[in-house]
C-alpha cells in the first residue's frame, strides 16, 4: 500500500507539472530559481514523479511553481506517507468517487457452476475482440443487444462458477473490456445511461483486477461521453483521473490514447481551455513516438499516427482553426479504409465544417453530400448528430447555390 501511495503521489505531481505546461527540466529550473540554490535537477524531478522521493522541504516553492496551495501539497505528501486519514487531492480523487457503491461482482456465495479455467477467460476474449472488430464496421444500434448479451453471460459466469485466483483476474479483465466495448456500442446507440452503467461496472472489474491502464481506458470512455454530454468540466476532471490512473509506465499507444481524450475534453470547454487541448494532442504524439516499441493491450490496437492526426484536425475544427484542420484531414481521408462508414463519415463532417469556416462553402457543400449520403444507412446517433450540425453550419451560406441544394435535399434532417 505504501508503495502504491508514493506511486499515485507521484502521478499526481507529474498532472500538476503537465497543467502548467512545464517539462521536468523546466519545473527543476523554477524551483532553483525561487530556493537561490541549485540543487534540484530534472532528475531529482524525475524521482519525485516516480514516487522515489518525497519533496516535503520542497513544497512551498512546488506550490508557487504548480500555481497550486501549499496545504493542498502537504495533503497529497501526508497521503503518500500512510496518513489513514488523508485523501489524496484533485483528478485521483474524481476517479475513486465515480466507483460504484459496494461490489458488483461479488462472487456468489453459493456457486452452482461448473469449474473453469485458462480456456473460458482465451474464449471470453476472442468473443471480445470480435465485438471490438465488428464495431469497426457495424453501428451502434446493430451492436448493442449482443454486446449487452455477452456482458450479462460474463458476468454470470463469473458469479457462478469456480476457478483458480488467476483465472478469477482474468476473468475480470476480459469483463473490464467487454464493459468498455458495451459502453462505447450503447453511446453510439444513445443509450448513454446504459453506456455509463457499463462503464461504470468495467471500472469496478479492471480495478479488482489490478489493471491501471484497463481502469484507464474506462474512465476516459466515459469521461468522452460526458464531454460530449453537457458534462464538458466533469469531463475533464475525468479524462485528467484516467490518464493519472494509467501512470507513465503504461504503453505509449495507451498514453497516447488517454492524452487525445484530454484533448477533447479541454475542446469542449471553449477557446479559454484552447491551449491545455493543443498541449495534450502535442504530449499524445510524444507518446506515441516514445513507446514504439512497447507491447500495448489488444484494446488499443487502433491507436496510430492516423487516429492522433484526426484527432489534431478535429479539436482544430472545434477551435475555428481551420488552416490547420482542413489539410490534416484531406490527407488521412485519402487513406482511411473506405469499409469503416461511421468514421468516415464522422471525420468528413469535420472536414465540411473547417471547409465552411474557411470561407469554402462550395467544398463544404461537396462534404456535407458525403458525410449524408455514409451516415444513411447506420444506427449511430452520433453519425445523425453530426450530420445536423455539419448542415446548421452551412445555414450561414444559403446564398450559395451548392449549399442551397443540400439544404433543400437534407435540411428536413435539422428537424430529427
Amino acid at each position: 500500500m505504501g508503495d502504491d501511495r508514493r506511486q499515485q503521489f507521484g502521478q499526481y505531481l507529474a498532472g500538476l507539472r503537465r497543467a502548467t505546461g512545464k517539462s521536468q527540466r523546466q519545473l527543476a529550473a523554477v524551483l532553483c530559481s525561487l530556493s537561490g540554490t541549485q540543487s534540484v535537477t530534472r532528475t531529482e524531478v524525475s524521482r519525485w514523479e516516480r514516487g522515489g522521493r518525497i519533496p516535503d522541504v520542497w513544497l512551498p516553492y512546488l506550490a508557487a511553481a504548480l500555481a497550486t496551495p501549499e496545504t493542498q501539497l502537504r495533503q497529497a505528501v501526508a497521503y503518500a506517507r500512510g496518513d489513514s486519514l488523508a485523501q489524496l487531492p484533485g483528478p485521483t480523487a474524481t476517479l475513486a468517487h465515480l466507483l460504484p457503491p459496494g461490489d458488483p461482482l461479488e462472487p456468489l456465495r453459493a456457486r452452482t457452476g461448473q469449474r473453469v479455467g485458462a480456456d473460458a477467460v482465451t474464449g471470453l476474449a476472442g468473443r471480445v475482440h470480435a465485438l471490438r472488430l465488428a464495431d469497426d464496421v457495424l453501428s451502434g444500434g446493430d451492436l448493442i443487444a449482443p454486446a449487452f448479451r455477452e456482458l450479462t453471460k460474463a458476468i454470470t459466469l463469473y458469479r457462478g462458477a469456480s476457478y483458480s485466483s488467476d483465472t478469477g483476474r482474468g476473468l475480470l479483465v476480459q469483463i473490464g473490456e467487454l464493459a468498455q466495448i458495451t459502453g462505447w456500442v450503447a453511446s453510439d446507440a444513445g443509450r448513454v445511461d446504459d453506456a455509463e452503467r457499463a462503464y461504470r461496472l468495467g471500472i469496478s472489474a479492471a480495478k479488482q483486477a489490478g489493471d491501471g491502464p484497463l481502469v484507464a481506458h474506462l474512465a476516459g470512455s466515459l469521461a468522452y461521453q460526458w464531454s460530449n454530454t453537457g458534462r464538458e468540466r466533469d469531463g475533464v476532471d475525468l479524462a485528467t483521473a484516467a490518464l493519472a490512473e494509467a501512470g507513465v509506465d503504461a504503453p505509449g499507444q495507451t498514453r497516447a490514447l488517454f492524452h487525445d481524450r484530454v484533448a477533447w475534453a479541454h475542446t469542449r470547454l471553449g477557446r479559454p481551455h484552447a491551449q491545455q487541448a493543443i498541449r495534450a494532442l502535442g504530449e499524445a504524439h510524444d507518446a506515441l513516438d516514445d513507446g514504439a516499441d512497447d507491447e500495448a493491450p489488444l484494446w488499443a490496437y487502433w491507436v496510430s499516427r492516423e487516429e492522433l492526426e484526426v484527432m489534431d484536425a478535429r479539436v482544430f475544427t472545434e477551435l475555428h482553426r481551420p488552416l490547420r484542420a482542413v489539410p490534416l484531414l484531406t490527407d488521412v481521408l485519402t487513406r482511411y479504409d473506405a469499409t469503416r462508414a461511421r468514421e468516415l463519415a464522422l471525420y468528413r463532417s469535420w472536414l465540411a465544417v473547417a471547409l465552411a469556416d474557411a470561407n469554402e462553402p462550395e467544398q463544404a457543400a461537396a462534404e456535407a453530400l458525403r458525410v449524408v449520403e455514409l451516415s444513411r444507412e447506420l444506427s449511430s446517433t452520433r453519425t445523425a448528430a453530426r450530420v445536423r450540425a455539419v448542415l446548421e453550419r452551412l445555414t450561414e451560406y444559403d446564398d450559395v447555390p451548392e449549399v442551397r441544394d443540400v439544404l433543400a435535399g437534407h435540411g428536413h434532417l435539422l428537424l430529427v
